[in-house]
């Protein structure tokens, strides 16, 4: 899967052209979650509260809901 972010050990992928709702995999320690880019939240999986807070305020943000445009 397509790495687009390494940050205090939180590694984020993304499929192009993956299933609906637009989404990326965050993962931690072993710990996997999905998150919705629209809604900032997460659909499937969970992380520890402090490293999930990462992701989903930059779902919430600027750069990745663009990801998502055609």
């Amino acid at each position: 899967m397509p790495e687009i972010s390494l940050f205090y050990g939180i590694r984020v992928t993304m499929y192009y052209e993956d299933h609906n709702p637009p989404h990326f995999h965050a993962e931690y320690n072993g710990n996997k979650a999905i998150v919705d880019i629209i809604e900032a939240r997460v659909i499937k999986g969970a992380l520890p509260s402090r490293q999930l807070k990462l992701p989903t305020e930059t779902a919430g943000g600027q750069y990745l809901p663009a990801l998502t445009r055609k």
